[in-house]
């Protein structure tokens, strides 16, 4: 049974920031777990300032672009393949920063963009899908001006899978062979330092990571009760796992 009230994720002791947004906002626009949280989390490892143009790579329905452009003051391109770019602007102008944030329909592997156009690049729960390649970190520091900085959050495992030799039943369950790239933060230190293109300049596991995952799981089942049976097997999955394999990576670094 789920019991997850919609104020859990008002989180100020935690999350300063994102607890200043609407939980039925965030939810309405659920790509992923936790966006906010992630990106604030991600954000004490970067040097967010205002005026910056900060490309929002995967930025789904929009929420993380709300959010660098209203905390930092930032000029945002919030690129997404599976978002319409006038779905994305519908939000952005509702939210009020329909003028600070460019809705762009884009693949990661292909953007449209001038080299050395960004002062930071940031990806919420999305880097698994384009950027585990080691060919995909070369290609993306390309559009970020010298000194530029690179943050994402990510899926992650506690021990990569090829070690663990196995994908563990409960996570292959819900997730099958996806799982092989959430790799652990030591992993993603590893991929992007030996380019010797970036200097990382953080790699950690969050902290309690499955627990802010299940929560927001819970509480979007609670929200769109029509969704429970697609969230449920999650839930299950993470209160099985209790940390023991799932975390999120958080990894950050400039350009040399």
């Amino acid at each position: 049974m789920l019991v997850t009230n919609l104020n859990d994720l008002i989180r100020p002791d935690r999350y300063p920031r994102s607890s200043r947004y609407e939980p039925a906002w965030l939810l309405d626009l659920d790509m992923g777990p936790n966006p906010l949280w992630l990106l604030e989390d991600l954000a004490r490892n970067l040097d967010l300032r205002p005026g910056m143009r900060i490309l929002d790579l995967g930025s789904g329905k929009g929420a993380t672009s709300v959010f660098l452009t209203r905390e930092y003051d930032a000029q945002v391109v919030a690129a997404d393949l599976w978002i319409a770019p006038e779905d994305a602007a519908a939000v952005f102008a509702e939210a009020g920063v329909g003028d600070q944030v460019a809705a762009v329909q884009a693949e990661a592997h292909a953007l449209p963009f001038e080299e050395e156009s960004f002062d930071a690049i940031v990806s919420v729960d999305a880097f698994e899908y384009f950027g585990t390649a080691d060919s995909y970190l070369p290609y993306l520091v390309r559009f970020l001006r010298p000194g530029g900085q690179l943050g994402m959050a990510t899926p992650a495992m506690t021990r990569e899978v090829r070690d663990l030799g196995a994908i563990p039943p409960h996570i292959k369950k819900v997730v099958g062979w996806e799982a092989i790239a959430w790799h652990t933060a030591d992993w993603w230190r590893f991929q992007w330092q030996i380019t010797e293109l970036v200097e990382v300049t953080s790699a950690r596991l969050q902290q309690d990571a499955w627990r802010d995952w299940l929560l927001w799981t819970r509480a979007g089942a609670e929200h769109d009760p029509a969704s429970q049976s697609a969230k449920q097997p999650v839930i299950d999955m993470l209160t099985q796992d209790r940390g023991e394999f799932l975390s999120f990576a958080l990894v950050t670094a400039h350009k040399h």
